[in-house]
C-alpha cells in the first residue's frame, strides 16, 4: 500500500513516505511538532494522521461524474480546512512572537536595573574618591549630587525639545473631522 498523496504534490507524483510530514506549507517554515516530549521540528512520526490530513474522497482525476453540489461541497470543505489551518498558523506565529517579545522586554528591564545600579555604585565610588581628595565626605557628596543635577537638567531640556518637535495628532484629528462631509459629497 502506498502512502497518501499530499494535495500540494498532486499531479507531480509527489508522495511523502509514511511517518513523515508533507512539505512545509511555506518556504522556510518549520514542520509541525511531533508527539509530546518530542523537540520542535523533530521529524518523528506523529501519533495521529499526518498534518494536514489528505482529502477524504481522494484526488478526483475526472470530475465528469461528480455533481455540482458535490463540487461546491468539496470546495467549501477545502476552503474551511484551509482557513482553519491558516488561523492555526497565525495563532502559532503570534504566540511565538509574543513569547520572544516578552523575553526580550524582560531582558531589557534587567539591563535597565543593572545600568541603574552601575550608575549608583560609580557615583558612590566617585564620592569616596573625592572624599580622599578633599578630605570631606560632605563636600564630595555635594559635588556628585550637583553633577547628577546638571545631567538631569540637560536631559530634561533635550527631552522637552524632542517632545515639542514630535508631530501631534492634529493631522489625524483634522482628517477624521472631514470624513462625514466627504461621505455626504461635500469637500471641506
Amino acid at each position: 500500500m502506498t502512502a497518501p498523496q499530499h494535495p500540494r504534490n498532486a499531479g507531480q507524483g509527489g508522495q511523502y513516505p509514511t511517518g513523515q510530514y508533507p512539505p512545509a506549507p511555506y518556504p522556510g517554515s518549520a514542520v509541525p511538532p511531533g508527539p509530546v516530549g518530542t523537540p520542535m521540528g523533530s521529524h518523528a512520526a506523529p501519533s495521529g494522521p499526518p498534518f494536514p490530513t489528505p482529502h477524504p474522497a481522494g484526488p478526483h482525476e475526472d470530475i465528469g461524474d461528480v455533481s455540482v453540489g458535490e463540487l461546491v461541497g468539496n470546495v467549501t470543505r477545502d476552503l474551511s480546512t484551509l482557513m482553519r489551518q491558516e488561523l492555526a498558523l497565525a495563532k502559532a506565529e503570534a504566540t511565538e512572537t509574543a513569547t520572544r517579545a516578552g523575553k526580550g522586554a524582560g531582558m531589557l528591564a534587567g539591563a535597565g536595573v543593572a545600568g541603574h545600579l552601575t550608575l549608583v555604585f560609580l557615583s558612590i565610588a566617585l564620592m569616596w574618591g573625592l572624599d580622599a581628595l578633599f578630605d570631606s565626605l560632605v563636600w564630595a557628596s555635594v559635588i556628585v549630587a550637583v553633577l547628577w543635577a546638571i545631567i538631569a537638567a540637560v536631559l530634561a531640556v533635550m527631552g522637552r525639545s524632542q517632545i515639542k518637535k514630535a508631530p501631534g495628532m492634529d493631522r489625524t484629528v483634522d482628517t477624521a473631522k472631514r470624513v462625514p462631509d466627504a461621505l455626504k459629497g461635500n469637500e471641506g
